[in-house]
């Protein structure tokens, strides 16, 4: 069996790939560009991909291909109806990285709410030596248990902040396509009017693209603070921007931006040095214990593949 890692490094230098290596003649490239990927699995009967597109352009070359496995929970980089077409086999990797998002969408929210970036400033600047006071309160502060948060998305991740800001005292909204019975459940629109804080924890579809629209985030209340952990476009960026330009909302912390890396020109540049945004580079899911229990089952997928088993299969629904 040839397998063949096409972008390593979005893994990290730290994690063991020996897991999957023991598998096959396991062939390891850090990054690879477009252009590459239908040379680089020409002979390859596995892919293992995190970012990498995958679809009729770069597969074409492929002709041994039999799956593909994607080392993250989305899948929206791979044309599922393509590799349906041609018998290439998906599977993605589910609720590895639930702890770690979601403990990165509490490290968010807290800083941001707290307005630690304005405190921290005050000290390393020499205010608070040259003030004189024995304490600075400004910008004010509230308790968690004081606000709502509305968490939009009831899959693993969605359900964990909503345990976490529930414990904090939050007062929890939950918007999902199922019924809500654990916590309160409300459409999008009234999240979005009655969220303090709203974190998003939603895959990318055509149903999510876009959904953090002008309108509604002209509907969220002033001074209200939005982390997306989810995928840069369910939110119009450009109108986050200027939110914040506004003073209409009081925070934003963003991990996923609509084209990664960060482009120079984007909106985000105009903001990304204020005390009330918080940005980062794509990592909320990458605790090294997440990432290397994605390895681990990404070799599990491909050794139930090729035991002709159903494992984290993924497929194109007909609805």
């Amino acid at each position: 069996m040839k397998i063949v890692i096409l972008d390593a490094a979005t893994l990290g230098a730290d994690i063991d790939l020996s897991p999957v290596g023991a598998l096959g003649d396991m062939t390891v490239f850090e990054g690879t560009a477009e252009g590459e990927i239908s040379t680089r699995l020409a002979d390859a009967d596995v892919a293992v991909v995190n970012k990498l597109k995958m679809n009729e352009t770069t597969l074409n070359g492929a002709e041994k291909l039999k799956i593909i496995c994607v080392t993250a929970t989305g899948y929206d980089n791979i044309d599922i109806a393509y590799c349906a077409s041609r018998g290439i086999a998906v599977c993605n990797v589910p609720a590895y990285s639930t702890d770690s998002v979601a403990q990165v969408t509490l490290a968010m929210a807290l800083s941001l709410t707290t307005h630690l970036f304005a405190y921290r400033t005050h000290v390393t600047s020499g205010a608070y030596t040259a003030g004189g006071v024995a304490n600075c309160l400004v910008p004010v502060y509230h308790e968690l248990s004081s606000l709502t948060w509305g968490v939009v998305g009831g899959g693993g991740i969605g359900r964990r902040v909503a345990e976490v800001a529930k414990a904090m005292g939050c007062r929890v909204l939950m918007c999902r396509k199922q019924p809500e019975t654990v916590f309160e459940g409300v459409d999008l629109d009234t999240l979005c009017r009655e969220a303090d804080i709203i974190s998003l924890h939603v895959p990318l579809t055509d149903q999510t693209r876009g959904m953090i629209n002008k309108d509604r985030i002209r509907a969220m209340k002033k001074g209200a603070i939005l982390i997306n952990v989810a995928r840069g476009a369910v939110a119009d960026e450009a109108a986050l921007a200027e939110a914040i330009e506004s003073g209409h909302l009081g925070g934003l912390g963003v991990d996923v931006f609509e084209r990664e890396p960060l482009c120079a020109d984007h909106p985000y540049y105009r903001i990304m040095n204020r005390e009330n945004v918080c940005l980062t580079p794509h990592m909320a899911w990458g605790a090294f214990e997440a990432r290397a229990r994605c390895v681990s089952i990404v070799a599990e997928n491909i050794k139930a593949f090729f035991a002709g088993e159903r494992k984290n299969r993924v497929f194109k629904s007909p609805n």
